[in-house]
């Protein structure tokens, strides 16, 4: 989830310069040790909103007033299952910290708003540090999933391990009820955005170029995010206000990407009539479908907070004592 390199004035790109260089960087060029250094107070702040909504949930789980008691009701016995409510405060602050992240690098890419008082560079190397925190508050959400079924199957706990790993790391492993596209399109996520976000200090190797085109996948890695989020987060499997503001919070990223595409920094990527566009009409045409694209996404957003049909289930009775299962 790492950005592209900061613009110059004339919008063509440039290897980003960090003020301050130390020993582990070379001269003007950001190193993977060094940012893993500057992630450090982002991290903490990561880990500080985790725990407020490990908290949260372990709390509104106690009071049976989470929709995952409606969902697994199981869940009650907050003390067997804590390593879920750890690992679904690592999801939310995951997808927190990819929304700052994609946010950011629109920001980057397109036209950089006046009221920012962040430097490029500065603003490159925020967006570096919480892509980095980003792959490794995923990865805390997978590893807690899969640690909780181990626990929960301590009387075979090494069979459980295979089975554990399976279950969340390999395509296809988890095969029951909504798991079975829900938990590929997590692990899909985890698994792009790991190379993604770390080609970024190797690009000088493939290219800058190679480089570009494939770090536009990141959009692909946040909507997969987003959709494992909608499609298995018990926090928002019914319909209501909260699972409506998840849909709300992509209309930001929407609009930016349009802008980005609209108004992209590097001029090479203007889109000009076809007759004076350069490269191939068939080029033309896609940048063009690609900008609609967009458009349409914004509308169906915003249809969807207006009308309220955001995809959720429907509340279950208050008296119900059946169980919804998760799986």
């Amino acid at each position: 989830m790492t950005s592209s390199p900061a613009r110059s004035a004339s919008g063509e790109a440039d290897d980003p310069a960090v003020p301050g260089a130390d020993s582990g960087e070379r001269k003007g060029r950001a190193t993977l040790r060094s940012d893993l250094r500057a992630s450090l107070p982002d991290g903490v702040v990561a880990l500080v909103v985790t725990a407020a909504v490990f908290a949260l949930l372990y709390h509104r789980i106690r009071a049976e007033t989470s929709s995952t008691v409606s969902v697994m009701p199981f869940m009650v016995d907050t003390g067997e299952f804590w390593m879920y409510f750890l690992s679904q405060a690592f999801g939310w602050s995951a997808l927190l910290w990819a929304w700052i992240t994609v946010v950011l690098g629109l920001l980057l890419s397109g036209p950089r708003p006046s009221w920012s008082r962040l430097s490029g560079q500065r603003l490159e190397r925020l967006h570096r540090t919480t892509s980095l925190n980003s792959i490794a508050l995923i990865a805390a959400h997978a590893l807690l999933f899969a640690a909780q079924l181990v626990r929960s199957d301590t009387a075979r706990w090494y069979s459980a391990l295979g089975t554990a790993f399976v279950e969340t790391f390999v395509p296809g492993g988890y095969d029951s009820g909504t798991g079975k596209l829900a938990i590929p399109l997590g692990q899909a996520a985890l698994y792009l955005a790991i190379p993604l976000g770390l080609l970024f200090y190797v690009r000088h190797r493939i290219g800058p170029r190679t480089w570009r085109v494939l770090h536009r996948f990141v959009i692909v890695v946040y909507i997969l995010s987003v959709w494992h989020t909608l499609l298995y987060g018990t926090n928002v499997w019914y319909d209501g206000w909260f699972r409506t503001a998840v849909w709300l919070l992509q209309l930001p990223v929407a609009a930016l990407l349009l802008l980005r595409l609209v108004r992209p920094a590097r001029r090479s990527e203007k889109l000009r009539g076809p007759r004076v566009h350069p490269g191939s009409p068939m080029g033309w045409a896609l940048r063009l479908s690609g900008r609609l694209a967009v458009v349409g996404v914004i509308l169906a957003l915003i249809g969807v907070v207006v009308s309220g049909n955001d995809g959720g289930r429907t509340v279950p009775p208050a008296d119900t004592s059946s169980s919804h299962d998760h799986d």
